[in-house]
C-alpha cells in the first residue's frame, strides 16, 4: 500500500476515530502474527481502512480489547484482535511492501536496497497465502510491462493496480464478494495508482522515471500539468468518485459503516485536492467537489 487512504478528520465521529486507531493497532498485531515483527514497519493506514471495509462486508465482527504493545508499554490502547481476515491482510501488506521495494530497486531508487529486509516476512506470507502473493506478483509484472512500454493511456496504465486491488479483495471476501464490491475495490485501486502518480510527478520527471500523467500530458512540472489540463484531471477523479458512491450505495454492510463512508466519500476526495493543488487545495476548486 502507499499510505494515501485517510479519513476527513474534522468530519470523523469520535467513535469512528477510536475504531480506526484500533484497526490500525490490530493490523500491526496481525502483521506480526503472520509475517514477523519486522514486517510491521510497512504498516500503513491504507490496510487498516481495508480491514474495516472487508470485515464489515464479510459480516465478521471485530473484537476490540485494551492491550499494551512494544510502542505503548505503559498505557493500554484499544486494538482489534487478529483474526483470519486481518492476518490475511497483513500478509497482503507485506507482499505489497516487498514488491514495491523491488520495483523501486528496478527504477534505481535507493529505497529498493531495503527489499531484502522484508524477504523473511514475504516468505511467511507466501506460505500462508500463496494465492494472494500470486495475484500481487502477476499484476505487478503486468504493471511493470506497461510502464516499460511507456504507456501514455491513463486508463490502461491504471488497469493492473486496479485489478490487483479487486482480485485481492475478492480473495479476502470469498463468498461475500459481488459485482459492487468488485467495482468499488477496482475504483480504489485505480485511485491509489493515480494518487501515487500525482504525488511523484515532479520527482519522476526530475529522475527520468515513468509517470503516466507526464506521458499523457507532457508538462515538465505537476503545476503546469494541472494548469493546462486541470479540467481533464478533475473529470478523471470526479468520475471515479461518482462510481465509488454508486457502488457503495449498493453494497450490503452488516455493521455501522460511518468510518468507511467518511474515508471513501470525504477522505479520498480531500486527499486528491491536496495532491492536485497542494495543501491550499482544501479551499480551491470547490465547484469540482462531488461530496
Amino acid at each position: 500500500m502507499f499510505g494515501y487512504v485517510n479519513p476527513d478528520g474534522p468530519y470523523l465521529f469520535k467513535k469512528d476515530e477510536t475504531l480506526y486507531n484500533a484497526m490500525y493497532c490490530g493490523m500491526c498485531k496481525s502483521i506480526g502474527r503472520g509475517c514477523g515483527n519486522f514486517a510491521k514497519s510497512a504498516l500503513t493506514f491504507d490496510i487498516a481502512f481495508m480491514s474495516a471495509l472487508l470485515h464489515n462486508i464479510a459480516n465478521c465482527d471485530v473484537k476490540i480489547e485494551k492491550r499494551r504493545c512494544a510502542l505503548h508499554l505503559i498505557k493500554r490502547r484499544p486494538m482489534a484482535l487478529p483474526d483470519d481476515i486481518s492476518v490475511l491482510l497483513g500478509c497482503v501488506n507485506t507482499v505489497l511492501a516487498y514488491y514495491k521495494l523491488l520495483d523501486d530497486k528496478a527504477d534505481g531508487d535507493k529505497k529498493g536496497v531495503f527489499a531484502f529486509l522484508y524477504r523473511s516476512g514475504f516468505k511467511k506470507a507466501l506460505k500462508r497465502h500463496p494465492q494472494a502473493a500470486d495475484i500481487v506478483k502477476r499484476q505487478t509484472e503486468g504493471q511493470r510491462a506497461l510502464e516499460l512500454s511507456g504507456c501514455a493511456v491513463i486508463d490502461e496504465a491504471c488497469e493492473p493496480t486496479a485489478r490487483m486491488m479487486q482480485e485481492l479483495s475478492r480473495y479476502c471476501l470469498n463468498a461475500y464478494a459481488d459485482e459492487h464490491t468488485d467495482a468499488l475495490t477496482y475504483d480504489i485501486g485505480k485511485w491509489v495508482y493515480l494518487a501515487d502518480a500525482l504525488d511523484d510527478y515532479d520527482k519522476d520527471v526530475k529522475r527520468g522515471r515513468y509517470n503516466v500523467l507526464y506521458n499523457a500530458f507532457g508538462e515538465s512540472t505537476k503545476a503546469e500539468a494541472v494548469e493546462k489540463n486541470g479540467e481533464e484531471i478533475n473529470f478523471i477523479f470526479n468520475s471515479l468518485f461518482a462510481d465509488m458512491r454508486l457502488q457503495l450505495s449498493a453494497i450490503k454492510f452488516y455493521f455501522n459503516h460511518d468510518l468507511t463512508d467518511n474515508i471513501i466519500l470525504r477522505g479520498i476526495p480531500l486527499k486528491t485536492r491536496k495532491l492536485v493543488y497542494g495543501k491550499c487545495g482544501e479551499g480551491k476548486k470547490k465547484e469540482n467537489e462531488q461530496t
